[in-house]
């Protein structure tokens, strides 16, 4: 398998704080399966932020798609995006779209023709469970519902690789169980996946994925040690 992602020494700062990841270094394989972990602000987030392309590092090389993404000219970032699925931990469905707009929307913005749609949107809807809800909009919809809308609005264009910030944390467990296969599904299918979460019952559930820990904005390896030696720091 090729690789998909190259991060080299990559440094984020906010403002002028300390820097909230430092001398992240790791590579990802083209079709692989994920599990990015960490305590609460450890800093997940913040990575995947820098590979779906939000945000760009203070500091450090970063490879996606065999390109620099740190480089890239402004114009070609929609054409990077549309290759990257993104299940946000709050969301962000549009609000005044339908369940069954706002998972099209996707296929919509990569110019399939609306003939087309219905197909793989039905699929989708019974895949999540939410056929009965196609109709209505985000303000009606629970919590969970409204994460099985945004995974399946992620999903359903089959990305090239899928980011997903803890996608299972507003479903019941039967529920997280069932988008986790979905996930191993598309997985299977060739899309790299990288899913942060907390919840440890979920790593054991995918036994080809591989571990990513964080911890204080810092990569470690398996063993819990930092997995690259920090770069010298100048004294305040």
């Amino acid at each position: 398998m090729a690789n998909i992602v190259q991060f080299e020494n990559v440094g984020l700062r906010y403002d002028t704080g300390a820097e909230t990841l430092s001398d992240i270094s790791f590579t990802l394989r083209s079709g692989a399966f994920y599990f990015l972990t960490g305590a609460s602000g450890a800093g997940k987030t913040s990575l995947l932020r820098l590979l779906y392309l939000a945000q760009r590092p203070s500091r450090g090389v970063i490879r996606l798609f065999g390109e620099d993404a740190v480089l890239l000219p402004r114009d070609r970032m929609p054409g990077f995006r549309r290759r990257i699925g993104v299940v946000f931990q709050d969301f962000r469905l549009v609000p005044h779209l339908s369940t069954w707009d706002n998972i099209a929307l996707p296929l919509r913005v990569a110019g399939m023709p609306e003939a087309d749609l219905r197909q793989p949107v039905e699929e989708m809807l019974a895949w999540v469970g939410l056929t009965e809800r196609a109709e209505a909009r985000p303000a009606t919809l629970s919590g969970g519902e409204q994460q099985r809308v945004a995974i399946a609005r992620a999903v359903i264009a089959r990305p090239e690789m899928l980011v997903a910030d803890e996608p299972t944390g507003n479903v019941d467990p039967d529920m997280a169980e069932r988008l986790l296969h979905l996930f191993e599904s598309l997985n299977k299918l060739g899309t790299t996946v990288v899913v942060a979460t907390h919840d440890l019952h979920l790593l054991n559930r995918i036994p080809t994925a591989q571990m990513m820990r964080l911890d204080h904005g810092r990569l470690l390896d398996p063993t819990g040690s930092l997995q690259y030696p920090p770069s010298p720091r100048a004294e305040p």
